[in-house]
């Protein structure tokens, strides 16, 4: 059992790594406002167009950064769930199944 539990560990830490790799854009003001993070939900960078930095104010500048900001977060956490729904695949598959644990409740 814990030879399993050290396996979903080790494997929880490849993706985590695997997810620091993966680049996922948001963009606001079609592309105007560019953020890059990584699956792993690192920022990475921001840019601004010069023309669009010097042609608005300081608002709309903050509220269209935060769009593009949550945006690389979503797809990140996009990544994120199906990679550790394929991580727990793999490892229930391995397992095979819920094993003794499908047991507790009466199965």
């Amino acid at each position: 059992m814990f030879d399993k539990l050290f396996e979903a560990q080790k494997k929880a830490e490849e993706v985590k790594k695997r997810l620091e790799t993966i680049s996922v854009t948001g963009e606001a003001e079609n592309g105007a406002i560019k953020v890059i993070a990584t699956a792993g939900k690192t920022i990475k960078s921001i840019a601004i167009t010069d023309d669009f930095y010097t042609s608005t104010d300081k608002e709309a500048l903050e509220e269209l950064i935060a769009v593009a900001v949550n945006k690389a977060l979503e797809q990140a956490e996009k990544i994120s769930q199906a990679e550790t729904a394929a991580m727990t695949q793999e490892m229930l598959g391995s397992m095979g199944g819920l094993g003794a644990l499908g047991n507790l409740f009466g199965k």
